[in-house]
């Protein structure tokens, strides 16, 4: 082989081996930085098409209802912790250390943002709450389907709390 051949040879080995190594950093990164949505029922049950649950330390959303009656604050501190619920008959519970949205309350629909830290068990980072009473994020809507029903309340309830 005749120097110049092999100069341009190493040239292109050298090309494609740059390109194959920024390719996979590249994916490496957008890998890392995925965030999945699941609702509670996918969480504990696997995604219904292809049965996949998440895994523990992934970071994921979860969208649905907050149960009424399982928001528990920490008289000290931010910290609060809340169960949410789909229509499909799964909960999570989710903890948060920050302040919540003000729209944020019992029985509305909510995404919350974070790592999964234990099955059933959502460790968030964000928590968004929808804006006014029509609106929900197009995968809670999706995710709850038509069964959803908005909670009602009794005048005694309101007194409880």
């Amino acid at each position: 082989m005749n120097p110049r051949r092999k100069k341009r040879l190493t040239l292109a080995v050298a090309l494609i081996a740059g390109v194959a190594a920024v390719a996979s950093l590249l994916l490496y990164a957008l890998n890392s930085n995925l965030n999945l949505f699941y609702t509670p029922y996918e969480i504990t049950h696997g995604k219904n098409d292809t049965g996949v649950m998440p895994e523990v330390g992934q970071r994921i959303r979860v969208g649905g209802m907050v149960t009424i009656g399982s928001m528990k604050r920490d008289p000290d501190s931010l910290h609060v912790e809340f169960a949410v619920h789909d229509s499909a008959g799964g909960t999570v519970f989710v903890t948060y250390d920050d302040l919540l949205p003000d729209l944020f309350r019992e029985g509305q629909g909510i995404v919350a943002q974070g790592v999964l830290v234990e099955s059933g068990k959502l460790e968030a980072t964000e928590v968004l709450a929808k804006h006014d009473e029509n609106y929900m994020p197009p995968e809670v809507a999706e995710a709850m389907g038509q069964t959803h029903e908005k909670p009602t309340y009794n005048q005694k309830a309101l007194e409880d709390k």
